[in-house]
């Protein structure tokens, strides 16, 4: 069977990313198609894989200002060749699942959102923190985006969601049914030890941009006057480091290993914003923390209340304060919470994921079979 894969963009870091890896990990032989590719802003394993890019990765400063070229990448998707295929795998949350496939290949795409920023627009452009030319812009280019979205769409054969909120989405802007797989998380790349003595800080592990909400938690820090560690770079870190009191710490990009030390010893690990799913919160669990997060989207995939953490309801520094006030770590289990992130690690995901290929696949097969039984012509 010939298998290709393919994604929206690589010059960003991420859970989307890591579900690519992890489909390679099981197509090794596979080419990896997309829009661009930047080998410096991804993780390393990517120098590994055949990676095809579209006529768009000859556009000048594409990889570091992709947003301007916006409408480009239907075209980009459309003309990437994927004759000779038996199964083309897009991980998308854009513009991935629009490739053309041959009429025999089984397109099955794992999405991680249809388009937030066609579906979601008013909310998309508030977070961003967009300029008026782009405000003044965009508007024009959406309506098309949203028709183009929706008939692409319609060139797959399954859809596979990686979270309830995220199947609920397909349904509706898409009318299509999806099976909820959710992401997968390398637990077994996180020390855990039931031993261990938390510090006295709460961490935010995060890209420092608008949406994620990072301002929530250092304004509720900052009234409580409690520790807050917070790792991560991005655009919005000036504007945060100016909100910021004297308990929070800004400790930038750091390495892997620093990373697990400040997971495996906060008192709780913090997700003030809303995503479609979350693997940062269950890399924290994997480790054995707790989890505050607030209880919409993805978090109530991955979060279990009272058992692996709990949720603040109200997307405010005043709610996320009022839980902080009465948090006490003692009361969870890290056993029990390192148990939990292990339904999510990456073989259970990848074993998931071969089943409904191999179920699909096969089914595929036998409809074909059934298909020209019935359209034979008799021979006399």
């Amino acid at each position: 069977m010939k298998v290709a894969l393919v994604h929206d963009y690589l010059n960003q870091m991420g859970g989307a990313e890591r579900v690519v890896l992890a489909l390679h990990e099981l197509f090794p032989d596979a080419p990896l198609y997309t829009s661009i590719y930047d080998p410096q802003r991804v993780d390393p394993a990517f120098r590994k894989i055949d990676i095809r890019t579209s006529f768009m990765q000859k556009l000048p400063m594409v990889t570091k200002h992709h947003q301007p070229y916006l409408p480009f990448y239907p075209f980009a998707m459309e003309n990437l060749d994927l004759r000779g295929y038996d199964l083309v795998l897009s991980s998308s949350s854009a513009f991935g699942k629009g490739v053309i496939t041959r009429p025999g290949t089984m397109h099955i795409c794992y999405c991680h959102t249809p388009m937030r920023w066609c579906w979601n627009y008013e909310e998309y452009v508030e977070r961003e923190q967009l300029g008026k030319l782009s405000r003044s812009i965009l508007p024009f280019l959406i309506s098309g985006l949203r028709v183009w979205d929706q008939t692409s769409a319609m060139r797959v054969d399954h859809f596979i969601a990686n979270s309830p909120i995220v199947a609920e989405r397909i349904q509706k802007y898409y009318r299509r049914e999806a099976v909820y797989i959710p992401p997968p998380v390398e637990a077994n790349r996180f020390p855990f030890d039931p031993t261990v003595v938390p510090g006295d800080y709460f961490l935010i592990l995060s890209r420092l941009v608008p949406y994620k909400r990072v301002d929530l938690a250092i304004q509720a820090c900052n009234q409580l006057q409690l520790p807050l560690v917070i790792i991560g770079g991005g655009r919005d870190l000036e504007r945060l480091q100016k909100l910021a009191g004297p308990t929070i710490r800004f400790l930038g990009k750091l390495s892997d290993a620093e990373v697990v030390q400040y997971l495996t010893h906060c008192r709780a690990f913090l997700f003030p914003g809303e995503e479609d799913f979350g693997i940062t919160p269950l890399e924290a669990q994997a480790c054995g923390r707790p989890v505050i997060a607030y209880g919409q989207g993805g978090a109530l995939a991955s979060v279990v209340e009272g058992s692996t953490g709990t949720f603040f309801h109200q997307q405010t520094a005043e709610s996320l304060a009022e839980v902080l006030a009465r948090f006490d770590e003692r009361a969870f289990d890290p056993q029990a919470i390192r148990n939990h992130a292990l339904e999510f690690d990456t073989p259970r995901f990848q074993r998931r994921m071969l089943q409904f290929i191999e179920a699909r696949m096969n089914g595929s097969h036998e409809e074909m079979a059934e298909t020209q039984k019935r359209t034979a012509i008799p021979r006399h």
